[in-house]
């Protein structure tokens, strides 16, 4: 029998998938826990609806992301840190830090997890830096920590 989960099932399938099972699992199992329906020629129409419009949100979201990941690549972040004679930063550049600059610069909004600093930022310097914009859309960035002192 033809059924469509209408949520994720162990070892079954995941939710809007049409699977095939038994029948007597569907109507003693699944039917009862209102996890699947009938795959009937409506059901399956509205499913497919819905699988492309989820299709093409996620094509909007990767194009927009991509745009932003365009606009970001090889840019230069400037960041100003307290630091003592030879350099060293009192404290050191945090992701939340680097976001924050990247919004203000760029008027791009990240959030701090997907900021990826190589190395600790701990003197003055040019530093690489990794933003995971979306799943496998990134974008490298440098990052230039100077003293706050300078003008």
């Amino acid at each position: 029998m033809k059924v469509i989960l209408l949520q994720d099932v162990k070892d079954i399938g995941k939710k809007d998938d049409i699977v095939n099972v038994s029948d007597g699992y569907a109507r003693n199992f699944l039917f009862p826990r209102k996890v699947a329906m009938e795959a009937t020629e409506n059901a399956i129409k509205v499913v497919e609806r819905k699988r492309e419009a989820e299709r093409k949100r996620e094509a909007e979201a990767r194009a927009a992301a991509e745009e932003v990941a365009a606009k970001l690549k090889n840019k230069v972040v400037i960041l100003k840190a307290k630091c003592g004679d030879k350099g060293r930063l009192y404290g050191s550049v945090t992701s939340q830090e680097v976001a924050d600059a990247i919004k203000e610069g760029y008027g791009v909004e990240l959030d701090k997890r997907k900021v990826e600093i190589k190395d600790a930022v701990r003197q003055l310097g040019d530093y690489e830096v990794i933003l995971h914009i979306y799943p496998n859309v990134n974008s490298k960035m440098i990052l230039r920590v100077k003293n706050i002192q300078e003008a």
